[in-house]
């Protein structure tokens, strides 16, 4: 997609700002010492970064201040949805994956489509740290970011959480489920 069609319109980028600050005021656990006038400055200074959010937003992920990278001096937003965001479900691992497939192709794949939206997919780590703040996906499940050993050998991998627990598995990278989507991270 042209960088020239990744822009809001001044309604969108006022409304996506109003979201955001409000997720951010009802969810204060999530980032203790970060203030919103200093993320809604940072915000406001990279528009291409609100675009992203609101690709977030429009598909389901609920984007919303976790951390504040205090190496990079960025604040970090992840996918806060209950479940795994609708709009992002039914997609295979990588665009390999999806190429190898012959028949009943899924629409997407999940890198694609991050990179589509100029996100990352959470690393299994930053999925475990997701889960400081609730309880996600008991009833879904994400891709997370896998090693290159493991993709190398025709695998992915992708964590729930069940029974008080998160849970990590494997799966070919070609298959895709309704329920299995990914969650996206974002720094700004």
């Amino acid at each position: 997609m042209s960088p020239n069609k990744r822009k809001l319109s001044t309604a969108q980028h006022e409304e996506l700002l109003k979201i955001l600050k409000e997720r951010f005021e009802k969810n204060k656990s999530r980032h203790k010492e970060i203030e919103w006038r200093n993320v809604e400055q940072r915000l406001k200074a990279n528009p291409e970064k609100l675009w992203s959010l609101n690709e977030m937003e429009t598909s389901g992920g609920e984007p919303a201040v976790v951390a504040y990278d205090k190496k990079t001096k960025e604040y970090v937003f992840f996918d806060c949805s209950a479940e795994s965001p609708k709009g992002r479900r039914s997609l295979c691992y990588d665009r390999a994956a999806l190429d190898s497939r012959k028949e009943h192709k899924p629409k997407n794949s999940a890198q694609d489509m991050a990179f589509e939206m100029c996100i990352d997919i959470l690393t299994e780590e930053e999925y475990k740290t997701l889960h400081q703040f609730g309880n996600f996906d008991t009833k879904t499940s994400n891709w997370v970011k896998t090693p290159n050993d493991v993709r190398e050998l025709g695998g992915a991998i992708f964590c729930d959480y069940r029974f008080g627990r998160i849970f990590t598995y494997h799966n070919g990278a070609e298959s895709y489920y309704a329920a299995r989507g990914f969650r996206g991270k974002l720094k700004v």
